[in-house]
């Protein structure tokens, strides 16, 4: 199938890509009655439980508790509960087994479930039974996010009587639990319109209420729970941001709640729409959301937007007398490394090969030919002792081709020389308590290892040739470099929405555009070298033997 063809729509989900459905959960609505608020001092008069799933009241639970310490009379007043009433109950710790095994796996909803957990995890822990971990949602901030504006208040009250709900509550337990169902429903259905359909979208919504941007949210009820690339989109469609996501709906959403980076307000303030492509796999996302960025810029993207910025240090093996520089573009001849993402690592990178290697540092152009002036000065780097100087002819040929030759094999992965004489020097500068200087050379040794390793990946992957390389079900098709195909077995999948129109030539070094999606294939088949079935036309030398450990500066005793 040719890139770019076909329509990601294809995509067939899976079951448990859905989420579960809020119709087939099922929620334990619980109410407590107290003694009073503290949960350290204070006890459980009464326990009402409901338990619902589909609209469907599927049992109850009702128990007054005798919570060892007289009811205050003001509590008496609000509840009806006196001590001779539930003086012949039970205590709480004969009553959690029988609470426990009716709530079972639901989810537990209270209106202010702050409140009503609070003292059950109390009571867990007087009684020396497990925390409770399982789910629980508070419908006093879904209230406000969903009918806050047509209410005065949130109370339980206030709501069940503003919409006539079948049950009242009392402060009694089983009769606010009931009205505390008939809220749930209500808020469910309210839900509903702003996309809300499976249990993770109602325990997210409660957090969402707050939000200046959350009238938008019902942009994501399209959104599936799949991996794929998602796009916020002005008023006059252009993209503002793109994303990649394992669950689309899941981190689309959490923009409206959990995201608090600054860019992140402005950007929804301005987005109008958010479009979305379905993928396969995570990693697919990622190569598509790496194209999409670099052919759209969008402006509140930065990575992937910097690619001009990326540059490369080049070794000048066509000279007579080689030198490190930096350049914006690879050139035909000479050995590189990167491309790197700034010119300031690529500085690093080059001092650090320069304190390893005494290559020559002055950027006269030198012919091959080049017979030295007798009367040129000698350069001050190696006046110093820490350079050769051919232009001033106090260079040895054999020495300096020596040195390049080093050189070159840091450059195609094989640091060792270049790793001992920086430590070296680290070594010797923290002896002189110079430990800037050393740290210093510490980050030089860091860059040169990192460009080392960066390179090497890239280079392995324009290596291979065309390839498919299979993990599980997924197979990724590859050619010169570039992903043009994925396969899902058992499953409709779409061609890659982005074409991959240029390849990278094997040999050659990566072209700046291509490098962050090169680099994303790279680290993804080096990282899972050993669990990839591989058939390809070049060379696999996955996983990569370039190491990036950095030895720690010794410190005086």
């Amino acid at each position: 199938m040719p890139v770019g063809a076909g329509s990601h729509q294809n995509l067939q989900r899976s079951f448990d890509e859905l989420g579960v459905p809020l119709c087939e959960v099922t929620f334990c609505v619980l109410d407590l009655e107290t003694t009073g608020g503290n949960r350290n001092d204070d006890m459980i008069t009464e326990i009402g439980a409901v338990k619902v799933r589909g609209g469907e009241r599927l049992g109850t639970f009702q128990t007054l508790v005798n919570p060892g310490k007289a009811i205050p009379p003001q509590i008496t007043v609000l509840t009806g509960l006196t001590n001779s009433l539930v003086a012949p109950a039970p205590r709480i710790e004969s009553v959690l087994p029988s609470l426990l095994s009716f709530i079972g796996d639901s989810v537990i909803v209270a209106h202010n479930s702050a409140f009503d957990m609070g003292f059950i995890r109390a009571a867990l822990r007087r009684a020396d039974r497990p925390a409770w971990s399982g789910t629980v949602i508070d419908t006093v901030p879904l209230a406000r996010r969903l009918v806050r504006d047509e209410v005065p208040n949130c109370k339980l009250g206030t709501l069940a009587s503003r919409y006539r709900f079948e049950h009242q509550p009392s402060h009694r337990a089983l009769d606010d639990a009931l009205a505390t169902v008939d809220l749930l429903h209500l808020l469910i259905e309210r839900a509903a319109g702003l996309g809300v359909l499976g249990l993770d979208d109602l325990v997210a919504l409660g957090k969402i209420g707050g939000h200046p941007n959350a009238a938008k949210l019902k942009q994501t009820a399209a959104l599936p729970r799949t991996p794929g690339v998602y796009m916020f989109r002005d008023p006059a469609d252009r993209v503002l941001y793109v994303g990649k996501a394992t669950n689309l709906r899941q981190r689309v959403r959490s923009y409206f709640g959990s995201d608090d980076r600054r860019k992140i307000g402005p950007m929804l303030r301005e987005m109008k729409t958010v479009t979305h492509i379905e993928l396969p796999d995570p990693l697919t996302a990622e190569i598509v959301e790496t194209r999409i960025i670099g052919t759209s810029m969008p402006r509140y993207n930065r990575r992937g937007t910097t690619a001009a910025k990326y540059c490369y240090v080049k070794l000048d093996t066509e000279s007579p007398w080689p030198r490190l520089s930096v350049v914006k573009n690879p050139a035909k001849t000479g050995v590189h490394l990167g491309p790197l993402p700034s010119r300031k690592m690529a500085a690093l990178v080059v001092d650090g090969l320069h304190t390893a290697l005494p290559l020559r540092r002055c950027t006269q152009r030198l012919a091959r030919d080049h017979r030295p002036d007798p009367s040129a000065p000698v350069c001050s780097a190696a006046q110093l002792g820490v350079a050769h100087c051919p232009c001033s002819g106090t260079a040895d040929a054999r020495e300096y081709a020596a040195c390049v030759e080093q050189a070159k094999r840091a450059m195609f992965g094989d640091p060792a020389y270049v790793v001992d004489a920086l430590r070296s020097r680290m070594t010797d500068l923290a002896g002189q308590q110079r430990f800037e200087e050393a740290a210093m050379t510490r980050d030089r040794l860091s860059a040169v290892l990192g460009a080392i390793r960066r390179t090497s990946l890239l280079r392995a992957l324009g290596e291979i040739g065309d390839a498919e390389v299979t993990l599980g079900d997924t197979t990724w098709v590859v050619s010169a470099g570039r992903l043009v195909d994925v396969r899902a077995a058992g499953r409709l999948t779409a061609a890659l929405p982005i074409e991959a129109l240029d390849v990278i030539e094997s040999g050659r070094p990566t072209p700046r555009v291509h490098a962050d999606e090169a680099l994303c294939l790279a680290k993804f088949f080096d990282k899972r070298a050993e669990q990839l079935h591989v058939s390809c036309s070049g060379a696999w030398s996955f996983p990569v033997h370039a190491t990036t450990e950095i030895p720690p500066i010794p410190r005086a005793a």
